[in-house]
């Protein structure tokens, strides 16, 4: 998600839920019909074991309990016609949030809180699928104790990032500070700045998105603000930069909505660079060049800023932009320098440096 408010009615209704193992089932094998060639190993599985659900048969593979024709499979193989697919829904393990030594840049650490830097890729607590590397697990290693209000999967949990968003996040360390926090981000008292390098060139300086936002009724892993109806949201939103086929902004959150500003940002036609799932393109182009792909969204939780749980005063910190972002950005404004050496301005290395700056250091 991105910044996103987020409680459990019932934690401890939740936590058991997820203990729940699936019972067990013996080996099953089924041979691939002609009708089958070419499909991905999950969707075949997936029309033949309809009791596991997409996630559970994708565990199931890397965890080698699929095999095709005797050898471990991939979740990315394409089954042929006569293969013999043969797997076993092993039961999932019960799911805790446990202390993991994990890297972890922690950019505020107070008796009532800590605010972390959180890395792309880190998932903020347990769920289906992912019950190691979470950014709890490494809070629990670090500072041993978090806030129990959130319930046993999410210990000090107030607010979450989607997986491959990056940047500032507060967890509380204790129940008074949990509550006082989560106030705050219902009440909208919370200040949550982000950058995000979007595809084409955003025609204004500046803009606010109003869409309502709701689950997408045909892709229910994402969300869409296209539809006539859905929740209250807005995103204001300012450039930073332009540069020959995206543009770099400040967005600011006045509501938190899961993947709000990724869904704002496609409905306007201008996805975030990196989110495929939202209709970006694997690369970016300009003119004849071409960037690799990111590996994730160029979206980065920048700054936050709330009142203290115990004191009232203002807290405000910033997290500096990854490195790889950084060098991202870099190479695309590289990249329309070439293509404006024939005569337009383009990009020189002191106005990168101007455009950047503000988000590289911590304040």
């Amino acid at each position: 998600m991105d910044l996103t408010d987020s409680q459990s009615a019932n934690p401890q209704a939740e936590a058991c839920a997820t203990s729940m193992p699936e019972s067990s089932a013996p080996t099953q094998t089924v041979t691939a019909a002609s009708k089958d060639a070419g499909r991905r190993l999950d969707l075949f599985l997936a029309e033949h074991a309809p009791e596991l659900s997409r996630t559970r048969i994708q565990e199931l593979i890397r965890e080698g309990n699929v095999h095709v024709d005797g050898r471990l499979a991939k979740v990315s193989h394409r089954v042929a016609a006569g293969e013999s697919v043969e797997w076993k829904a092993q039961p999932r393990p019960a799911l805790v949030a446990a202390p993991e030594d994990l890297p972890l840049e922690l950019l505020l650490v107070d008796d009532d809180f800590v605010i972390v830097n959180k890395p792309a890729g880190m998932v903020v607590h347990a769920g289906a699928g992912h019950a190691r590397g979470t950014l709890v697990n490494a809070l629990l290693h670090r500072m041993g104790t978090l806030s129990g209000a959130g319930g046993a999967l999410r210990p000090g949990i107030v607010h979450r990032l989607d997986k491959e968003t990056s940047g500032a996040i507060v967890v509380a360390r204790n129940d008074k500070a949990h509550e006082r926090l989560a106030e705050q981000f219902r009440s909208r008292n919370v200040r949550k700045i982000y950058l995000a390098l979007v595809h084409g060139k955003m025609s204004r300086d500046s803009g606010t998105i109003t869409l309502p936002i709701s689950r997408d009724p045909h892709r229910r892993t994402r969300m869409t603000a296209r539809a006539n109806k859905g929740r209250h949201a807005r995103t204001d939103w300012r450039v930073i930069a332009r540069l020959d086929r995206c543009t770099l902004v400040e967005a600011i959150l006045h509501t938190g909505r899961t993947h709000q500003i990724r869904a704002h940002f496609s409905a306007i036609g201008h996805p975030i660079v990196g989110d495929t799932l939202y209709g970006a393109p694997r690369t970016l182009r300009a003119g004849s060049h071409e960037l690799p792909p990111l590996q994730r969204n160029f979206l980065h939780a920048v700054r936050i800023g709330f009142s203290h749980p115990s004191s009232g005063a203002w807290v405000e910190v910033r997290a500096p932009l990854p490195e790889d972002l950084r060098v991202y950005f870099e190479q695309a404004a590289a990249t329309s320098i070439q293509l404006a050496s024939g005569g337009g301005r383009g990009w020189r290395g002191a106005e990168i440096e101007s455009a950047l700056v503000p988000y590289l250091g911590t304040s």
